[in-house]
This record gives structure tokens, C-alpha cells and sequence, in this order.
């Protein structure tokens, strides 16, 4: 089983067509240096075919693979040729490869029977390949298979080294060229790969060492380097690859100039974002420092100021308490006064005998006690004056008692029933000591 799977492999790779193989390599966007000019190194045996030599890339840019004579992989094959191609935004390497026809190697002319279009350096017959001496160096060797057929530009001479873009081979594939490119193909032999390795290890092969003129433009065999042929002449420099190198390594810079441009606009707006940020949250907290504390100002402010009303409040409270309590004294002064009246009390005494007396009947008595329970005592003496004209000069001297007891009217307590108590203890002999008195004021 294991068997049957690797034939099914080996029998799937070969039926890879050539365009397979085309599109393996690489791509770049600088365009390869012109083809150097050099001669063809004798063939080493029949049975050799041509390779020609081409500009391939590697990581120290463009490098020389220099044409040499390689035997095919099998009889009746003939080799195509790789070349670079634009893609439109950069060049790629289409690789060469075995196959039973020539097919579409870009319209470059690589010279020695690769003009551009098809071979014209031999043929297959029966087995036998067949040389044209006019584009072979077949001098040094005996071949009886040859022939001359007279090839128009048989040296890469000032011939440019890829197709389309600016400057480049303008050519398409021809209808015998994209039917060679169906057929069943074959890679590069061992010996031809090994020979590429080669020459990408080689310092002087760089295009940016020998400025497009190799020390080593071609070789007898693969890999042979120490009997190489050195270029005549570097291949006239393309000026339309110089012109588009030179555009895309301005585009390049100018695009690396808007990038760091874009990439310093970005910072700086970011910084300048960023400040701002920075700006306005420094500015918040200064607005909400200065709210606090004007807040805080305003609470202490509005403080101060209840307290300061709470302090003329108690201090308005404490006066009015103050002053009430001082007029509250005046006026509990003011009723004390008036309670010295008992003083007056004695004239009303002293002025109430002169009544007594006049009651000569001493019958009064018993109406007194009525006058003073009517709290009127003083009118029933004064109506009784006309009984006794005498006594009215006693009345006259009761004038003075009498302002005393208008003053003491508001207050009809007990004054009047004092002396009518006083009245009850008239039994004293001082009324009796007076009574001689008013005898003798009628004598007046």
C-alpha cells in the first residue's frame, strides 16, 4: 500500500504542468541589471545542452548565475529558460525546467540559440542531439552532429533582462509556447541546483560587487567556477530600471517620510490629547478645590453667622429677660408701695374721733358698723354733720385724711373695717379727751 501511495505521488508530480513550476521564486519591486556580455566556453561532450546565465536574488540582493552546459534529464528534452516578469507591483522569478519543447522564457534574449522566441542553438533526432555551430562553441570537441543556420543577435548584447513593466520586453506567449506549457515538465537537475547554490555563496557574483560585469559569466560545467569565463562588458544599464528604482526608492522614502510624518502627527496629537486631558483634569480639581472650598468658606461663613445670631439671639433674649425682670421688679416695687398705707391708717384714726364724738348720743355706734360693712363710713359721719354744726369744724380738719383714703380706694381691702375695728375698741377715753377741744373752737 505504501508503495502504490509514493507511485501516485511520483506519478502526481510529474503530471505538474510547466506554469506550476513558473510560479515558484520570488518577487521584487527593484528591477534586475542588464545581461553582461560574454562568450560561450567550449562544450564540454555531446549530449550537453546550453543553459544560459541569468541575474537571480538572494538576501544580499542581485547575484550572477553564469551560463554553463548541463545534460538533461532525459533524452529528446529541451530547456526553457526562468526570467523575471512584473506583476504590476513587483518582479517575479518564473523558474526554468525541463520539457520535450521550448516554451515562453519572457521574450528575453539570453543569446546562443535564446533569441526571445523558441531555440535555434540544436534538435533532437533519434535519439541524437544536433548542434548549430553558429550559436554553439563546439570547436574543441568531435561532434559529427552539427549543423549552421545563420541566428540573428546570437550575444546578449544590451539586452534587458525581464519582461513588462517600464523598460522591460514587451512580448506575450505564443500559441506553441502556451501548448509547450501544458506538457509534462521537469525541474532543474541536481547538478544544475547545486550549481545556483554555488553561485549564490560567491561574494563576486553580487551584482553590488561587480556592478553587472561578473568575474565568472559562464562555465564548462555545473558548479565548475575555477574554469569560468569572465564577462567582456557589464550589460548596458537599463535606464528605465534605473528610473523605476530610483522612483520606487523616492515613492519608498516619501512614504517613509508621510509615515513618520503620520506617526509624529499621531504622537503629537497624542501628547497634545493627553496634555489636554492632563489640562482639564487638573483644572476639575482645581474647580473642585475651589468649590470645596469656597464651600467650605460659605459653611464656616454661614456658621459664624448662626452663631453670631445665636449669640444676639440669647443676647436680645438675655436683655428682654433682663428688662422684663427689671420691669417686673419696678412694677412689684410700684404695688409694694402703695402698701405703706397703713401710715395713713393713724389719720384716719385720729381723724375718725371727731365723729365720734359728735354722736354726743353715743347712739351711733350700732350705724358705724353698717358704714363700714358698705365700706362707706366717712359719708353716714359727714351726713350727720348738720346735726351737729360743732363738729363741722371737725369735718374741716378730716379734709386731710381724706386724699389718703381716695388713694387707698383702689385697694378696698380691709383698711376700712380697721379702723372700724378700731371703732369697736372706741371704749379709750381719748375721744372724750377731745370733745372739751370742740367746745372750744365755737368760741372762735
Amino acid at each position: 500500500m505504501r508503495n502504490l501511495r509514493l507511485l501516485f505521488l511520483t506519478l502526481l508530480i510529474l503530471a505538474i504542468p510547466a506554469i506550476s513550476f513558473a510560479q515558484f521564486g520570488v518577487s521584487v519591486e527593484i528591477a534586475p541589471p542588464g545581461l553582461p556580455v560574454y562568450e560561450q566556453p567550449a562544450i564540454p561532450a555531446a549530449g550537453y545542452l546550453w543553459t544560459p546565465g541569468y541575474w537571480a536574488y538572494g538576501g544580499e540582493g542581485y547575484f550572477w548565475v553564469p551560463g554553463t552546459w548541463a545534460q538533461p534529464p532525459m533524452v529528446g528534452l529541451l530547456w526553457t529558460p526562468g526570467y523575471w516578469g512584473w506583476g504590476g507591483s513587483a518582479f517575479a522569478w518564473n523558474g526554468g525546467y525541463w520539457g520535450p519543447h521550448v516554451g515562453f522564457y519572457g521574450g528575453v534574449n539570453y543569446g546562443f540559440g535564446f533569441g526571445g522566441v523558441g531555440y535555434e542553438g540544436g534538435y533532437w533526432n533519434n535519439g541524437a542531439f544536433n548542434y548549430n555551430r553558429s550559436v554553439n562553441n563546439i570547436s574543441n570537441t568531435n561532434i559529427s552532429n552539427t549543423y549552421n543556420k545563420t541566428v540573428i543577435n546570437n550575444t546578449t548584447v544590451n539586452n534587458v533582462s525581464y519582461n513588462g513593466g517600464t523598460g522591460g520586453v514587451n512580448a506575450r506567449a505564443t500559441a506553441a509556447e502556451q501548448t509547450a506549457a501544458h506538457e509534462r515538465h521537469s525541474p532543474a537537475t541536481a547538478a544544475q541546483t547545486e550549481h545556483v547554490r554555488a553561485a549564490s555563496s560567491n561574494h563576486e557574483l553580487l551584482a553590488s560587487v561587480n556592478h553587472g560585469k561578473p568575474a565568472i559569466a559562464a562555465t564548462a560545467k555545473p558548479g565548475d567556477f575555477s574554469h569560468g569565463v569572465a564577462a567582456k562588458e557589464a550589460g548596458a544599464e537599463n535606464k528605465a530600471a534605473e528610473n523605476k528604482a530610483a522612483e520606487t526608492k523616492a515613492t519608498e522614502n516619501k512614504a517613509a517620510e508621510n509615515k513618520a510624518a503620520e506617526t509624529k502627527a499621531t504622537e503629537n496629537k497624542a501628547a497634545e490629547n493627553k496634555a489636554a486631558e492632563n489640562k482639564a483634569t487638573e483644572n476639575k480639581a482645581a474647580e473642585n478645590k475651589a468649590a470645596e472650598t469656597k464651600a467650605t468658606e460659605t459653611k464656616a461663613a454661614e456658621n459664624k453667622a448662626a452663631e453670631s445670631k445665636a449669640t444676639e439671639t440669647k443676647a436680645a433674649e438675655n436683655k428682654a429677660a433682663e428688662n422684663k425682670a427689671a420691669a417686673a421688679r419696678v412694677n412689684e416695687n410700684k404695688t409694694a408701695k402703695p402698701k405703706p398705707a397703713p401710715a395713713a391708717k393713724e389719720p384716719t384714726a385720729r381723724a375718725q374721733p371727731v365723729p365720734r364724738p359728735a354722736p354726743a348720743a353715743h347712739a351711733q355706734p350700732a350705724p358705724r358698723p353698717e358704714t363700714a360693712h358698705s365700706n362707706v363710713p366717712r359719708p353716714p359721719t359727714q351726713s350727720n354733720k348738720p346735726t351737729a354744726a360743732r363738729p363741722a369744724t371737725a369735718a374741716h380738719a378730716q379734709a386731710a385724711p381724706r386724699p389718703e383714703t381716695a388713694r387707698s380706694a383702689p385697694a378696698p381691702k380691709e383698711p376700712a373695717a380697721r379702723p372700724a375695728t378700731v371703732a369697736h375698741a372706741q371704749a379709750a377715753p381719748r375721744p372724750v379727751k377731745e370733745a372739751p377741744k370742740t367746745e372750744e373752737r365755737p368760741r372762735q
